[in-house]
């Protein structure tokens, strides 16, 4: 497998201004690449800038929508500008709205299709004739193994992801006679970020992630080992591949449990006044990378979870195996009939 290098890269980051983002810009920034750091908000990009100078990175910062196209061309051209060239394109912007599919607004369930969905489209629109034209690049596409199991609740936000892996699936069929130019998937579990505090919440009850909840740094460095080692799917976190595989093998039941866990956790969570977040407008502050989610309990109830994990989807495996056997008629064995004299 080639390993590129990355001292000296140009690599453009959307969605940089806080969380996964500016965990990734700071991760490259150690690593000596010349970064182009995009979101919607002008004062966090350049706190995280500032952070990436002190790495010693050259940073330029675009403020921009992804959910407007002709903006995220233009982010292509400036980069292209400040480093004659585009090695890393990570899309990164993601955004949620979470409440009953009725109840929530239907212009909140637009703007999450635009932000997570259209504004991937729109960066992969702009970089990838860049990428032709060089015969060679990197466009990673931050996803969530909400991409293989929905969440109830959040169906919009569970629209985009399932639309991501079908994007990145389609591209890589167009571009196979192209071996340097990679598609790259990053699937995390939950991920401590300001994230879910922003999101909007049409629930009117506290939002939180359930454990174990992992390091947004975490993620940033999957990025870079996709960077440098390109691939097509990486999955982060306790629990990643099972729940691939488990709604892979048991998608009916892997769904009734999601939406029985929900309805328990919405029924029992603290009320609080329903809100837009950051669907339509960027923070007013400084976000930085963490959300204050992890707990020292949450991190000792990770391995708990996973091995029960684990061992709830082999006892699910086993008893749906068995139910089948049990229900599945038995073949009468195939034969002449003899005649009887």
């Amino acid at each position: 497998m080639t390993r590129h290098k990355l001292l000296g890269s140009v690599v453009v980051i959307t969605g940089a201004s806080s969380g996964i983002g500016q965990a990734t810009a700071e991760a490259f920034a150690r690593r000596g690449v010349r970064l182009v750091l995009a979101a919607r908000g002008k004062p966090a990009l350049e706190a995280v800038a500032q952070t990436c100078r002190a790495f010693g990175s050259e940073v330029l910062v675009v403020p921009t929508d992804v959910t407007d196209s002709a903006a995220v061309k233009t982010l292509a051209e400036k980069a292209l500008e400040f480093g004659g060239r585009i090695d890393v394109w990570v899309s990164n912007v993601g955004v949620g709205a979470v409440g009953a599919f009725h109840e929530t607004p239907i212009e909140a369930h637009e703007q999450v299709l635009r932000s997570s969905l259209i504004g991937h489209i729109n960066d992969a629109h702009a970089v990838l004739p860049i990428f032709l034209r060089q015969d060679r690049g990197t466009f990673v596409n931050m996803i969530s193994v909400g991409a293989f199991a929905a969440v109830p609740f959040a169906a919009t936000y569970s629209a985009s992801k399932f639309g991501l892996r079908g994007f990145s699936e389609a591209l890589r069929g167009e571009l196979v006679d192209h071996p340097d130019i990679h598609i790259c998937d990053i699937y995390p579990t939950f991920v401590d970020t300001p994230g879910i505090h922003n999101a909007g919440n049409f629930t009117g009850k506290v939002l939180t992630a359930p454990p174990p909840v992992i390091d947004a740094r975490r993620v940033a460095k999957a990025v870079l080992s996709a960077a440098e080692n390109p691939r097509s799917t990486i999955l982060i976190g306790e629990g990643s591949s099972l729940i691939r595989l488990g709604t892979t093998l048991f998608p009916r039941y892997i769904t009734r449990f999601m939406g029985i866990f929900m309805r328990s956790y919405l029924d029992q969570a603290e009320p609080i006044a329903k809100s837009n977040g950051n669907l339509f407008t960027p923070p007013t502050q400084v976000q930085g990378i963490d959300g204050g989610l992890r707990s020292p309990e949450q991190r000792a109830l990770a391995t708990v979870i996973a091995v029960g994990a684990v061992g709830g989807l082999a006892v699910l495996g086993l008893g749906a195996m068995a139910l089948r056997s049990r229900l599945k008629p038995k073949r009468k064995p195939v034969g002449r009939k003899r005649r009887l004299r």
